[in-house]
């Protein structure tokens, strides 16, 4: 069955490691028959929650009105929802921290986003995978929260400059991740 997937980037490099899991798995899950919308966060305006509980008094999901207003849609209409990005500092990069954190305004709004499919891809520099936890562990729990299905995650470790990923089986598993929708 054809789904709906938003993929949603938190690098700001181009031409970077999980820049090219994205690709892969964009590219797999297109073949399959899948519709897949892109959004590059880093490359967006999007700030952060300023937790004013006011989501959707505007008829928009946040009263700042920034780019995740063109997001927010998006991931209303989607069938599964797919977090890409480095890790930062053991972490959720700011780039896509505001995307995550305002997806609150979706609950607060009182929208139904329960029973969506929900992925990660992400790779960090080290080669310990625990440096992955950082931003592994809020998706998780976050998919938890909002009631979504983790199908998968891709966590690639030991990767820091561009082009690192092709000496690693990291775009392979992306690309199998689309199996799993």
């Amino acid at each position: 069955m054809s789904k709906n997937i938003v993929v949603i980037t938190g690098s700001p490099r181009k031409n970077g490691n999980s820049f090219a899991m994205t690709e892969s798995f964009i590219k797999a899950a297109e073949a399959k028959g899948h519709t897949v919308t892109r959004f590059d966060a880093a490359m967006m305006n999007i700030g952060g929650c300023h937790a004013c509980a006011t989501c959707y008094s505007t008829g928009k999901a946040c009263t700042f009105d920034d780019d995740f207003n063109t997001i927010a849609p998006a991931i209303l209409d989607a069938d599964a929802v797919v977090f890409t990005m480095p890790v930062y500092w053991y972490s959720i990069p700011a780039q896509i921290k505001g995307v995550i954190d305002k997806i609150f305004s979706l609950v607060v709004g009182g929208k139904d986003v329960a029973g969506k499919e929900c992925a990660l891809i992400t790779c960090c520099e080290e080669h310990d995978m625990s440096v992955m936890d950082g931003v592994r562990v809020p998706i998780e729990r976050s998919a938890a929260l909002l009631k979504w299905k983790m199908v998968g995650e891709v966590l690639v470790p030991g990767v820091l400059n561009a082009g690192a990923i092709d000496e690693t089986d990291g775009c392979i598993q992306a690309a199998a991740l689309a199996d799993k929708f």
